[in-house]
Formats: C-alpha cells, structure tokens, sequence
C-alpha cells in the first residue's frame, strides 16, 4: 500500500486554500507618513487595524509575505481561546483572582470573535458546535472532572464530563477514557475569516501592503522610522503583530516568543455513514497528549481535519505527515489505507509563560504569544493594542500585566526543541499527561 506521504497527488499546502487563497494584492506605495504602522497582516494586525481606521486614523499594514499567509490562513480554525494551564493549576499559580481574570477574558474574547463574524456579515462557516477533549488515561479524566466543577462553580458554562461507556455519542472511537464537553468553543474556516477581515479592513481605508518585509524600527522623539524592503514610514505608533513569524528585524521580541511548528493533515472524502459514526454531532476535538492532537470535520462535513504537535522537531513535511497519520489511525483504526488531500504546517507563536501578551516598550506595542490558540487571541489583543493607542479603556487587559521575559542563550531559534518534543513523547509513553 502506498503510504499517504508517498502519494504523488497529496498537496503540502493548506486545505483552507482551496476555498479561500490568500488574497493577490499587489505592493502600493510605501507612505511617506502614517499615523500607525502595524508589522503584520493577520488577525491580529486586521483587528488593530480596523479599530483604528474606523476611528479615523490612517493605518499602513506591512507582511513580508502574503497577507495572511503565516498561521492565520493555517490554523486548526477551533474557536478555544484557551491557555496552556487548565484554570484549577493557575489558580494554584496565581490565585484565584488573577485566575478568573484570564479564563474570563477567555469568554469575552470568543464571545468578541462572533460578534465580529456576525456584525461585519463575515461567511466563514463559523458554528458553535463545542468541544469534546479526549481523556488519554483514567488520571486525566479525573483531572478533566474536577477541572470542569471549578469552570461550573466560576463561569456557570455548562461544561459536562463524559464517561468512556458514553463517549460513543461523541465521537467513535475506543481510544480515550472518556472525555470532557464544552458548548462554548466551536470553528471556523480561518482562511475565510481572514479573507472577510482583510475586506473590512480595506473597506474601512486601511493599507494593506503585502511581500513587503519590515527591516527596523526605529524610535525619532515623538514618531517612529518603520524601514521596509521598499521604502521608509514615519509613524505615530506601531504594532508588533507578527506572532511565530517574528524575525531577526525585530531582534527584541524574537527573542521572547518561540516558533513552535503545528502541522496538519486533510484526508479525501469520507462515506456519510462513516462520518455519522465517527462525529456524531460534528464537534471540534482534541485530548490530554503532552504531544496533543486538535481534529475537526470539515466546514462542509465530508473530511477530516486533523492537527498535532507530533513532528515539530523536524522541519521535512513528509515526516510531519506521517505522524499525524499515524496519530490519526491510532484514535480511528477504521481509517487504515485513507488517502490524504493535504498536509501542512505553520508557526505557532508560544511565550516562556504560556500566556499571551499585550505590552508597550519604547513605544512599540506588542500583541503575541497566542500559545496555540490565536483564532481567539489574535483578533482580541489586536482590537485591544488598538484601543490602548485610542486612550480608550476597554483596552486595558490581563495579558498587559505580566512581564514579557526571554530566556538566557535564547535568540529566537529553539535549539531546545527537539529535547523538549522528545521528552514530552517519552512522558505521553508512560501516560503521563499535560497539566
């Protein structure tokens, strides 16, 4: 049998782009002056910069690549909003003050994702079909029960565990020990959302200017010198918006945020009957894997879309391929032989913290470190950098409070990777999961 990652027809770009490319627009001219200058163009810059255009500044986005190219075009497209620690560890971390600050922004800003989608008539296939996560022992099941009575006594969501005797009505498989429900998270197609946000950006008078990389940044008294591979900008402000595609012109923050490699596959069509029995109800998934998997349907319902942190220590697209496959297999044994359509992978932009930042130094605003889950994070913070800019107090939020820290010997390439990937896999061997 042929492997999947041997098959000639299989394309290693994202499944996303079928429905939506990213967007052609050619360079324009670089402005000689701007009132703000944001450093990319994905949903972080597209939220700042529709904020601000509708209050009447005059905003100029810069991308090296295409706009929305980098991971707002290759995400998973699950609406989570989550942060790395499960809200009953950050409580033992931060209190439970802080605690609820952070998982309560966590609802507001899912809740600000559709309100966007809905106001500004966005057709991205968003649902709010929730979220099922797999308990990978019985250990995490317990965790993932006392996890869902503190959600319940704090933010009155409805989360409900599901025992593995009754996790067939969620998804067909074996393979977990039963698992946890949310209403509250559900999907998206990223590459449209991105593509109806980029339109209101431009319909509100933005700038958008694509393969067009930011050289430097460079404080002059009161303004700021944008230089860029085609031209210079002097700029009011500037926002900081490039996430895991940060590069070596923005030496400072690259050395706070780590590239962590994501990869997914798209398999070829699947049977009505086998879709029926394998997502019932159409979730969005995930599990308790150190190494975790995050899966879908399709906005359409007739694939599979499926995403890990298994191959983030290599850079080869086979390879990253058949561990997802693997992985895929593994939770659906039924899906032996499946051809897959896509493989893919892109940037995540993760912080030493695991939590997401919004922070000013020198003057230059920083929205970043989305740990994962950016469909929410990004068009968040990106409205909130620009509301700071604005003077308007619905921009203050949790994520300005913490320190922003690097890490000794860290520049911006993760030369830890690999040790820490294959420690978690060794940690995933013997059961144990993430906190």
């Amino acid at each position: 049998m042929t492997r999947p990652a041997d098959d000639p027809g299989l394309k290693l770009t994202p499944y996303w782009w079928e429905a939506a490319p990213c967007a052609e627009i050619e360079p324009a001219e670089v402005p000689a002056a701007i009132d703000v200058a944001i450093v990319g163009a994905g949903f972080t810059g597209l939220s700042a910069a529709l904020t601000l255009a509708r209050a009447g500044r005059s905003v100029a986005l810069f991308d090296a690549m295409r706009a929305g190219e980098g991971a707002s075009s290759r995400n998973g497209g699950i609406t989570s909003g989550n942060v790395k620690f499960p809200f009953t560890v950050l409580i033992e971390k931060m209190g439970l003050e802080i605690a609820k600050a952070i998982y309560g922004e966590g609802v507001a800003a899912r809740d600000h994702l559709a309100g966007l989608v809905t106001k500004e008539g966005i057709e991205c296939n968003y649902k709010l079909v929730g979220r099922f996560t797999g308990a990978n022992n019985a250990k995490s099941y317990e965790r993932m029960g006392r996890e869902a009575d503190s959600l319940n006594k704090h933010f009155g969501i409805g989360v409900e565990m599901v025992p593995q005797a009754e996790q067939h009505r969620e998804i067909g498989t074996d393979f977990y020990h039963g698992g946890q429900f949310r209403h509250d998270i559900g999907g998206v197609h990223p590459s449209l959302l991105h593509a109806g946000m980029l339109a209101c950006a431009l319909d509100a008078g933005a700038r958008v200017i694509p393969k067009t990389a930011v050289t430097g940044i460079h404080r002059e008294a009161q303004n700021f010198e944008v230089a860029t591979a085609r031209g210079a900008t002097q700029a009011g402000n500037v926002i900081v918006a490039t996430n895991g595609y940060t590069d070596a012109a923005l030496p400072w923050l690259r050395r706070r945020v780590i590239p962590i490699p994501s990869q997914i596959i798209a398999t070829e069509p699947i049977d009505l009957d086998t879709m029926n029995r394998l997502m019932p109800r159409r979730r969005v998934y995930g599990d308790t894997r150190n190494l975790y998997n995050y899966y879908r349907p399709s906005p359409d319902d007739t694939c599979i879309v499926f995403g890990g942190r298994r191959g983030a220590n290599t850079d080869d697209p086979l390879k990253k391929c058949a561990h997802l496959y693997s992985n895929l297999i593994e939770i659906f044994p039924e899906l032996e032989g499946i051809r897959l359509t896509h493989s893919w992978w892109g940037y995540t932009g993760y912080s030493f913290d695991f939590l997401p930042h919004l922070m000013i130094r020198d003057g230059v605003h920083y929205a970043t470190a989305f740990c994962g889950s950016g469909v929410v994070w990004a068009p968040w913070l990106g409205r909130k950098a620009a509301l700071t800019i604005l003077g308007d107090e619905q921009g203050e939020t949790v994520f300005a409070r913490f320190a922003f820290k690097g890490w000794p010997l860290y520049a911006g390439k993760p030369w830890f990777l690999p040790a820490v990937i294959a420690w978690y896999g060794i940690k995933d061997h013997f059961g144990a999961a993430r906190a």
